[in-house]
């Protein structure tokens, strides 16, 4: 264990590094929240019921869970941008351990995510996103989006692993978009048709958005939902631990076997 916090610690140096060598991403990808955040509410807002800044309360928790759900792709960029390079067959002959950098890159990334955090939030306060409940309450909200985000990036990390391509890992990655698409983060799902409503109940974005728009007070939790809308913050524990139980094994054993 000591071994792999110390190996980790140094990947989660080297990762940092990366991030910061590539600014343009960067600002992309802390730039691209704020810009939906606008486009749909300003846009969408007044093509729904609700009204306009009551929509855009209820939008802030829905893209900061769409952006925690974007770890699959930078997850699966950056480990088959690795791959592809040759960097993973450098690290693999380095004597630590096979843990250490898929887990050293999704500490990265969280960090990254939760500091690309303050300035969407700060954009939700200006256009009319207020936190209704306790202190404790909204940190606990933070808390359960960073480990979804954790989550989700051990899954690109693995799908990454898998493709061995930049190109491909970057059309799979753009599929994904269509993930928050087909849940409540940006609609909610009680007038939508049977089957299309269970599947976006079904899915972990629904859970995660209802658990944050509960814990910060933007809109209660949602009658006659699927049990893990129903029981958000439940839910949205068992879908992260189901997720890490299958797709963080999944990665460092891809990561330590190469094709194999």
């Amino acid at each position: 264990m000591s071994m792999l916090a110390h190996d980790g610690t140094a990947m989660l140096g080297r990762q940092l590094q990366r991030i910061r060598n590539s600014p343009g991403l960067l600002i992309l990808t802390q730039t691209m929240p704020i810009t939906m955040l606008l486009f749909f509410g300003y846009v969408f807002g007044s093509a729904l019921a609700m009204p306009g800044e009551e929509y855009r309360s209820f939008l802030v928790p829905g893209l900061l869970v769409a952006t925690a759900a974007n770890g699959i792709m930078t997850g699966m960029f950056q480990a088959a941008q690795d791959v592809h390079r040759g960097v993973t067959d450098r690290l693999r002959t380095l004597p630590i351990s096979r843990a250490a950098v898929p887990l050293g890159q999704s500490v990265a990334d969280v960090m990254v995510t939760a500091a690309g955090m303050v300035p969407f939030l700060l954009v939700g306060l200006a256009v009319g996103w207020r936190v209704e409940k306790s202190a404790l309450q909204a940190v606990g909200a933070i808390g359960l989006l960073l480990l979804f985000r954790f989550a989700t990036t051990w899954i690109g990390i693995f799908l990454g692993l898998l493709t061995r391509s930049e190109e491909a890992a970057g059309q799979l990655g753009g599929a994904t978009f269509i993930l928050p698409l087909l849940s409540n983060a940006y609609i909610p799902t009680e007038g939508l048709p049977g089957l299309l409503r269970t599947l976006a109940e079904w899915n972990p974005i629904s859970a995660v958005t209802t658990a944050l728009r509960d814990l910060f007070g933007n809109a209660p939790v949602p009658e006659g939902a699927a049990w893990p809308v129903a029981h958000p913050i439940a839910g949205s524990l068992l879908w992260c631990a189901v997720l890490l139980a299958v797709f963080a094994p999944l990665a460092v054993r891809r990561y330590a076997h190469g094709e194999a």
